[in-house]
């Protein structure tokens, strides 16, 4: 009897182990095929297709967003936003003139962040930029797939959060980046988007060149040196689409983490919602009310290389509110690509103020900042001796 129970025994012990085997096994094809499932979703899908979605109550892990536990949360800015009147780098009055100089070194200075009036493009330009954009967000999934990002170098990219593939958290954020100069890139669609926008850029391009002739004369420089010593005949210049759908967990998101630009001025215009937060003197500060038809324009990484750093650029971030679309444009404005941007040279002295960055292309600077996650001013951290 001992031999058929024993092999009964071994029979039970067997059958158990397979049980188990195949139980870890099929565990761990759910586990795969649920985490391929999630790749693809975030590959194919927008944060815009991911709200459209009634159930979602909650934000995926993915997108869970740790603040810095030693920085306060924003609040409105004790002093005013400083305002350049862009009409007057070109008045007649010396006087005026010399003021709005000293006003641009003091903003450039103090914030790395000021609002620009009478700049001359017209509002209804600037509201359509914004109105082509929200079109382009609304397209089909099939049409926008055919700008989805494929390399950080390709003139038209369509996605989603930052650089998916080197975040450990996605942002709350869908984007549209365009290369519109030295040759101009646009989607062939919404109808009279690629118009619109080749004005646009055109017009900022403009208004960016007058502000920078009025930034050389406050470095104490030539007014023309900065756009002969980095090219900006033929410069880079890069439209921004962002697109920051509501969000149901605000707090716990991210639209974009605090970063600086590279470039040397960035312009935004936004839909009127707001979102946008500046670090100023160590807080963060909230951009609310800003003044109709104005520019927002913010210091870029390339100005604080070629001042030698006396103009810092600034840390900005975006965030996300649980009730409405924000929709912002930005463009950096930055040196020709082939440039490489170094100090001023009248700006450097070996033994006084020695240069406090090496030379890199231009072109080179952004694949990098592109290429990595963003964070701060990792990206200038780079090239400071």
């Amino acid at each position: 009897m001992w031999q058929p129970m024993f092999m009964h025994a071994c029979f039970i012990d067997w059958s158990y182990d397979i049980i188990v085997c195949i139980f870890c096994v099929y565990k761990y094809i759910c586990r795969f095929t649920l985490c391929i499932t999630y790749v693809e979703h975030l590959k194919m899908n927008s944060v815009k297709r991911l709200t459209e979605s009634s159930d979602l109550k909650s934000i995926p892990s993915i997108y869970a967003y740790s603040t810095n536990s030693n920085e306060y949360p924003a609040s409105d800015p004790q002093d005013s936003i400083p305002v350049i009147d862009f009409s007057l780098l070109t008045s007649p009055d010396p006087t005026l003139r010399c003021q709005v100089i000293q006003d641009l070194d003091k903003a450039c200075t103090e914030w790395g962040f000021f609002q620009v009036i009478n700049h001359g493009v017209s509002e209804t330009l600037m509201n359509m930029v914004i109105k082509k954009s929200s079109e382009f967000f609304d397209l089909t999934d099939e049409e926008k797939k055919d700008f989805e990002e494929k390399d950080v170098r390709d003139p038209i990219r369509y996605g989603t959060s930052f650089n998916t593939k080197k975040e450990k958290f996605f942002c709350w954020r869908d984007f549209l980046k365009l290369i519109v100069h030295p040759e101009f890139h646009s989607p062939n669609k919404p109808l009279g988007f690629s118009d619109v926008l080749f004005e646009y850029t055109k017009r900022t391009r403009e208004v960016a060149r007058g502000l920078l002739s009025g930034i050389s004369t406050s470095l104490g420089l030539d007014h023309t040196c900065i756009e002969k010593a980095l090219k900006l005949e033929s410069s880079l210049q890069i439209c921004i689409v962002n697109l920051y759908p509501p969000c149901p967990q605000p707090d716990l998101a991210i639209g974009l983490p605090p970063h600086s630009d590279h470039g040397l001025l960035t312009f935004l215009i936004e839909n009127g919602i707001g979102g946008l937060q500046v670090k100023h003197n160590g807080q963060w500060v909230d951009v609310n009310n800003t003044l109709p038809g104005s520019f927002l324009v913010n210091t870029a990484d390339h100005l604080e290389i070629f001042s030698n750093g006396r103009y810092k650029s600034v840390e900005h971030r975006a965030v996300v509110n649980n009730a409405f679309t924000r929709i912002s444009v930005a463009v950096a404005n930055g040196p020709s690509p082939d440039t490489a941007v170094r100090p001023a040279y009248e700006l450097v002295d070996e033994e006084r103020c020695p240069a406090t960055f090496v030379p890199m292309k231009y072109k080179e600077y952004v694949e990098m900042q592109q290429s990595n996650k963003l964070y701060r001013k990792t990206c200038l951290d780079q090239v400071r001796v």
